[in-house]
């Protein structure tokens, strides 16, 4: 047993020494390969040049169109409704007549306020004769006092009643403008069983949104019968984070792009900046006023918002798809041509616009790697497109084997 393990060891031995000696013989040959050395074949890459150019940063918020000016036409009196002079979608004027209710019970009321005041009238008349009269009689009995042929106490009684009779004219007065005034709150609440539209603000017309009741419902007061809106122009209302915040301002523009109209876009301007963050979202809400001159973006529509929040001229941009993360950095692979090499350059991107990205730092010309660069290491040899190593590539390769 011992012998048959001291011949296996003699056996393995004299076989390690033979592949040594065959690979000493081998090491002086460089076209027949370099076993044993860290060798890497060229890599077939794609190329960009890197450019000088203006490039901006976009910013994209989604939220919803709301009416610059939104209300509801609703009676200021119960009653039946009667009559609807509009439906759902009807362009409507200043002071247009939307609605009419019920008006038997009104309509009597202002004939009972007329009679009442035409009774009023009557009292007052004959309480001005009445007072007249006492006026002449207190004028005689008072000359006749002068000339002691009445006594004190009839000129007493006779000033008294005048007195009196003054003051029932006065209170007649009263009455009659009571009278007046239940017969102008009577025509008044016969004037709002007419229902109509009317609004501050210069537009002539506007559009009803939504219509809430049918003709033949009886209405409390206050009760909404359809609403009228400006969609002439409409309010985007977003939400921003706080990153974004700082960068947007009144006055700046935007665009406006919705999925009703996916080939359009509308120009939009900032209106309104809230002052404050939700808690819960840590967003500021940003309206933005649309124009809307043919009526295209209804109120509700789903927006997306475009606001461009930085510029950069003449800066230094290559493809997005050059922009890797290698050994944990963010860089992009510099091509250098004369060498038949690619080197790892770690950057500071800036603004990223598309399928381009700025590159703040370090100052970048020439070529850089936009596809198979995934597969180099700095200093990776390289074929390009064109098919270009190089003659200083094949010499580089036979050094390494060296």
């Amino acid at each position: 047993m011992r012998a048959l393990l001291q011949a296996l060891v003699l056996i393995a031995v004299v076989g390690a020494a033979g592949g040594g000696a065959w690979l000493l013989s081998r090491e002086g040959d460089p076209a027949e390969g370099s076993f044993g050395r860290d060798a890497r074949a060229a890599v077939a890459v794609e190329v960009a040049p890197v450019e000088r150019a203006t490039i901006r940063e976009f910013r994209t918020f989604t939220g919803t169109l709301h009416a610059a000016a939104r209300f509801d036409v609703a009676p200021k009196i119960s009653g039946r409704l009667v009559r609807l002079e509009v439906d759902l979608g009807d362009r409507v004027e200043q002071d247009q007549v939307i609605a009419r209710l019920d008006d038997d019970e009104y309509v009597q009321e202002l004939e009972q306020a007329r009679a009442e005041l035409e009774v009023a009238r009557a009292g007052l008349a004959e309480a001005q004769s009445a007072s007249e009269a006492r006026e002449r009689q207190y004028d005689r009995i008072r000359q006749l006092r002068e000339q002691r042929v009445a006594s004190q106490q009839e000129l007493d009684a006779a000033e008294a009643e005048a007195k009196a009779q003054r003051a029932r004219v006065r209170l007649a007065l009263a009455q009659v403008a009571q009278r007046d005034a239940a017969l102008r709150a009577a025509e008044v609440r016969l004037a709002y069983t007419t229902i109509r539209a009317t609004w501050q603000g210069d537009d002539p017309s506007r559009v009803v949104g939504e219509r809430f009741v049918d003709e033949g419902t009886t209405l409390s007061a206050n009760t909404p019968i359809v609403s009228v809106l400006d969609i002439e122009r409409l309010v985007a209302g977003v939400f921003v984070a706080e990153r974004d915040y700082p960068r947007l301002g009144i006055g700046q523009a935007a665009t406006v792009m919705v999925d009703a109209f996916a080939e359009r876009t509308f120009p939009a301007t900032i209106l309104r900046i809230a002052p404050l963050f939700r808690e819960t979202s840590r967003q500021a809400r940003v309206e933005l006023e649309v124009p809307n001159p043919e009526s295209l973006l209804k109120p509700g529509m789903f927006v997306r918002v475009r606001v461009q929040l930085d510029q950069a001229d003449d800066a230094v941009v290559v493809p997005l798809t050059a922009v890797i993360e290698h050994g944990g950095e963010t860089g992009v692979f510099a091509v250098d041509r004369s060498a038949g090499t690619a080197r790892f350059v770690p950057v500071t991107l800036g603004i990223v616009e598309g399928e381009r990205a700025q590159i703040r730092a370090p100052t970048l010309d020439g070529e850089v790697v936009t596809l198979g660069q995934h597969l180099l290491e700095d200093g990776a040899e390289v074929i390009l497109p064109d098919g270009a190593t190089t003659a200083a590539a094949p010499e580089a390769r036979r050094r390494a084997a060296r």
